[in-house]
């Protein structure tokens, strides 16, 4: 890990089936929706574990860069409480628009159905602020340099020249360390998803350790 942080190694991972993940997700067969915080650093995967984990059991993924669009990048979570989250544990289905989208016209909403399992993915998505209202905090874990590469190939896939990406990638690190440093919401996780093993080609399984929070619990 990268030495600026205090994120510890995790391991060792074991490989479970995409189709065990809903177990992993709400181990309790009769656990109703729930909120699924997925957290971790750019060009970890976060958004890949979260595309799996709604296969798994349904429901509808939030992204954090949704509602901090325009906004803030770190500065958003009373705008994800108060138009998504208390929304949706009140059981009113969601359809809510950011301040972003506001202020800058773009169109359509965040919509969530009522009944089903939240799913909020992003940097910071484990924070202080939402974490309490969670079932299940992830952590997904990375390799700095591969996330680097994927971030910048992203970047790249969406119109910025390489050296735009690059410049773009280190500008946005210099902010995103000191906040997940401050938070380190590494260690509210009940899971821990090693994301950097998603790009090996394997299809339809993850890699999967227990959360400091989880290992607390069974002590």
């Amino acid at each position: 890990m990268d030495a600026e942080t205090s994120e510890p190694p995790f391991g060792p991972f074991r490989r479970v089936s995409c189709a065990d993940l809903a177990d992993l997700l709400a181990p309790t067969a009769d656990e109703g929706p729930g909120l699924v915080l997925v957290d971790g650093r750019s060009g970890a995967g976060k958004s890949t574990f979260a595309a799996a984990a709604t296969r798994a059991r349904g429901g509808q993924v939030i992204a954090t860069d949704d509602v901090a669009w325009h906004l803030h990048p770190s500065d958003w979570a009373a705008e994800m409480l108060d138009g998504v989250v208390r929304p949706w544990l009140a059981g009113e289905a969601v359809r809510y628009r950011p301040p972003g989208w506001v202020s800058q016209d773009r169109p359509g909403h965040l919509e969530v159905p009522a009944g089903v399992d939240l799913v909020i993915e992003g940097v910071g998505a484990a924070r202080h602020e939402l974490a309490p209202f969670a079932r299940l905090v992830v952590w997904v874990a990375s390799d700095d340099v591969e996330a680097r590469r994927r971030g910048i190939e992203r970047d790249i896939t969406l119109g910025r020249t390489r050296e735009e990406a690059e410049a773009f990638w280190d500008e946005w690190m210099s902010a995103e360390r000191p906040f997940l440093e401050a938070e380190q919401p590494w260690t509210r996780a009940d899971l821990v998803v090693d994301g950097t093993a998603a790009s090996d080609g394997a299809t339809g399984h993850v890699s999967v350790t227990d959360g400091p929070r989880r290992q607390r619990s069974a002590l």
